[in-house]
């Protein structure tokens, strides 16, 4: 088994995370991701709004999100409100509708600056890993042929998460400029 094997899950995860990051950034457009990463103190814990409602965009600017138990609306409302979003709730009876305001070009350029510092810090994280299973290979045995080949097919494959995360950071940026 190669030392590529041992460390790809982790790289992975690296593109993973990003992907989660990158959803709960707001573009103008209404996505149930924007909220999925906010706690609500509900039934003395704390949860993810995905736990506790339903949520639907009946158009391109609007969320709405309906609790399974209208006890905790208040809860979900001052989560939302807390947050770093940038939208307020509104509550209309049984649902909280947020409307994503337009952007402004400011705006979407703070937007690409937030895409670039995540972008760059999956990119430390990939180098990390790097040099970890840079470490393992220099350990490895079998000759330096064996371990030139490693090194090879490891610098390849961090190429190929390199630019697997630069797609996605290009694809959200140019989802955060269109208008």
């Amino acid at each position: 088994m190669s030392v590529n094997d041992d460390f790809k899950p982790q790289f992975e995860k690296i593109t993973e995370r990003l992907m989660e990051e990158l959803a709960t950034l707001r573009t103008g457009r209404a996505t149930p991701a924007l909220v999925d990463h906010i706690q609500v103190e509900a039934y003395g814990t704390m949860q993810p709004v995905k736990a506790l409602a339903s949520m639907s965009t009946p158009d391109a600017k609007t969320l709405n999100i309906e609790p399974w138990d209208q006890s905790v609306i208040k809860a979900i409302e001052s989560a939302i409100r807390a947050s770093d979003i940038g939208v307020n709730p509104v509550v209309d009876g049984k649902t909280i509708r947020l409307i994503m305001p337009m952007m402004t070009e400011e705006t979407r350029h703070k937007m690409v600056k937030i895409v670039h510092e995540k972008l760059e810090d999956a990119r430390v994280h990939a180098r990390k890993v790097r040099e970890e299973a840079k470490k393992q290979v220099q350990n490895m045995e079998g000759g330096e042929d064996a371990v030139r080949k490693e090194q090879e097919n490891l610098e390849k494959m961090v190429k190929e998460y390199i630019a697997k995360i630069d797609a996605l950071g290009e694809k959200k940026e140019a989802e955060v400029m269109s208008i």
